[in-house]
């Protein structure tokens, strides 16, 4: 037995954060939102797509963001997608730990951290 791939990465937010979610990985990120199953849809949350891949933000009651656990996307500009970033009010934090490899960090409005790099 294997693992053959990746199918979602699952983060944490509060109840009712979902608008502020939307706005960040749908909004300035251009990730599409996917409809949720009904089942799952009443619990809150919001999920997109990162690709072939997907972002699950799940409400969870007792939250807490995550500081050091988080997702990585591969942008096409990362240079612009700070911009972006840093003219919406986010942090921009450049990491150059890894030789020839472009990224930074920053939170999304939950306080979850998030990696942008460039391929």
């Amino acid at each position: 037995m294997s693992v053959v791939g990746l199918h979602h990465v699952q983060i944490a937010c509060p109840a009712g954060s979902e608008d502020d979610l939307r706005g960040f990985y749908g909004d300035l990120l251009g990730m599409p939102e996917i409809p949720k199953p009904p089942v799952l849809a009443a619990r809150g949350g919001v999920w997109f797509e990162a690709g072939d891949r997907q972002l699950h933000c799940g409400v969870e009651a007792d939250f807490r963001p995550a500081r050091k656990a988080h997702p990585c996307f591969l942008v096409e500009d990362v240079d612009a997608v700070a911009k972006g970033v840093a003219s919406a009010g986010g942090e921009v934090r450049w990491d150059d730990s890894i030789p020839g490899v472009r990224r930074f960090h920053t939170d999304d409005p939950v306080g979850n951290r998030v990696e942008l790099q460039q391929p």
